[in-house]
């Protein structure tokens, strides 16, 4: 066994000759890949579709507005990943959670997602200050599916939307408010594959 020392943490753990041998193993693969010369890229959507063939016809249904069971699915969802862009092309994606149903539909057109109290990094915030357009996907345990929503993003502070989304009498500072341009459910088939709402995950399907 291998005592590993993490001192940015005042921590230690134990490595077993197992764990070291696998980590040894991922770091030659990754130095053989390092060294490797790719050639065959794809570099058009023409050649794209001919490698991966056309969308089904799951993934074409696009909604310009949310229907019923967006709603619903929304309403059902305590998690979603928010991606957002800044003026320079990086990519940032955010984690929020909540009890179902913390983000509101305010219509068909505009969601209001609440920033709770965390790290107060606020990346999404300064990305969406710098470029207002954002990804969402929406999931909830137990389903196959996702929500899939785009549109533009703006920071909102008033009282009246703010009070709306208190949780335990604590407000939220501001909030995302997002006008919808696209949204589409995803085909279930990687949920399936990891198997993440299984019982090895400690959930029921």
């Amino acid at each position: 066994m291998r005592l590993i020392l993490k001192p940015q943490f005042g921590l230690s753990d134990v490595r077993t000759d197992a764990e070291e041998q696998a980590f040894r193993s991922s770091a030659r693969v990754d130095q053989t890949v390092a060294e490797f010369s790719f050639t065959d890229t794809i570099n058009s959507e023409e050649e794209l579709r001919a490698t991966c063939g056309a969308p089904s016809w799951f993934q074409s249904k696009i909604l310009s507005t949310l229907n019923a069971r967006c709603r619903q699915f929304i309403a059902e969802s305590p998690f979603l990943v928010l991606a957002s862009s800044g003026v320079e092309g990086r990519i940032d994606t955010s984690p929020k959670g909540d009890e179902p149903g913390f983000v509101h539909v305010l219509d068909d057109l505009t969601l209001a997602v609440p920033d709770r109290d965390g790290n107060r990094r606020l990346d999404t915030f300064t990305n969406v200050l710098q470029n207002p357009n954002v990804g969402l996907i929406f999931f909830v345990p137990g389903r196959r599916e996702t929500l899939r929503i785009s549109g533009k993003a703006r920071i909102v502070r008033d009282v009246v939307l703010l009070q709306r989304m208190a949780l335990r009498g604590k407000l939220p500072k501001v909030a995302a408010l997002v006008s919808i341009e696209r949204a589409f459910f995803h085909c279930g088939s990687c949920i399936a594959r990891s198997q993440l709402w299984g019982p090895s995950r400690g959930l029921t399907s």
